[in-house]
């Protein structure tokens, strides 16, 4: 086999940076060895996998076809050097990079790691993002796993239910939908004319809210939208709106008075937070060990 790591690692930096200069940069790499590399590359498959428009190199069908094989058998050779070079131990979950969804990142994720990572000193990298981009984080093994909050529908990851979050409707004590409601639930006629304060599309909580209202309510009428849970919870403290939220979230704001929740008809509800990998990944005992943690761990 003639193809190397080192040839599928320019062509991913390439890929990523659009130029031989930024991908050489980026590698610590001369400029004429990085261009040659992907000369060869090229050359050995008997096809050209960039088309070039000026200076920029812009992915074709086939570099499109090799650039997620590329991460998968990079990301197995880099577990590999993990597995049988670091002889830490499993506990040891520094070399991990774990990708988590706001809600988990903010509100479960640091008790995860403090008891995972007692006595090793060691912390994996972290990256917080909406459900879908950790989704395709993983997808493209640019993370180890994924920690989410809403449904994945990539056929390429393997999405196993972990533990069961409870959703609140809340709102402002001076909010008008509460006016003469003392004690008494809100009637869905009223949530039906709320104006609600919504995540993002692409964020896990903002599917999940709409699933478990759209049957009952058919339709939300949103007030705002935002990329931050805590500024949602913020904003329905203040009056904006009414918020569907988990109650990991607000609770702090509902002790203090400033958020109430809601007295409803509707059922209960619930969302489940998910743990993902991609199915072509390479578990080392590392991760293999810390995915156990997270199935067998429950929040305080």
């Amino acid at each position: 086999m003639r193809i190397t790591l080192r040839q599928l690692q320019i062509f991913l930096a390439v890929a990523e940076a659009g130029t031989t200069a930024a991908a050489a940069d980026r590698l610590a790499l001369s400029q004429s060895a990085t261009s040659a590399a992907l000369n060869d590359l090229e050359d050995m498959l008997r096809t050209r996998l960039f088309d070039r428009v000026g200076k920029r190199l812009l992915l074709n069908d086939s570099g499109r076809m090799l650039l997620p094989q590329s991460r998968q058998v990079l990301d197995a050779a880099a577990t590999i050097e993990c597995q049988f070079l670091d002889t830490d131990g499993i506990n040891d979950v520094g070399s991990l990079h774990i990708g988590a969804s706001t809600t988990i990142g903010a509100y479960l994720l640091p008790a995860i790691l403090a008891a995972v990572s007692r006595g090793t000193g060691a912390h994996p990298r972290v990256t917080i993002a909406n459900t879908a981009d950790i989704a395709l984080s993983v997808e493209r093994f640019e993370v180890d796993m994924g920690m989410v909050e809403g449904p994945c529908h990539s056929p390429d990851l393997e999405v196993t239910p972990w533990i069961m979050d409870e959703l609140v409707i809340v709102a402002s004590p001076q909010h008008p939908i509460l006016t003469g409601k003392s004690g008494k639930r809100v009637d869905l006629k009223s949530l039906r004319s709320a104006g609600w304060l919504l995540r993002e599309s692409g964020s896990g909580t903002r599917e999940t809210v709409e699933q478990a209202l759209l049957p009952h309510l058919h339709t939300l009428h949103p007030v705002g939208e935002f990329s931050n849970s805590e500024a949602i919870k913020h904003a329905a403290a203040e009056g904006l709106g009414l918020a569907c939220m988990s109650r990991l979230i607000v609770s702090d704001l509902i002790a203090m008075g400033r958020l109430v929740q809601l007295q409803t008809s509707l059922p209960r509800l619930q969302r489940h937070f998910y743990l993902v990998h991609h199915r072509n990944k390479i578990l080392s005992a590392r991760l293999a060990h810390f995915l156990q943690f997270c199935r067998a761990w429950k929040p305080a």
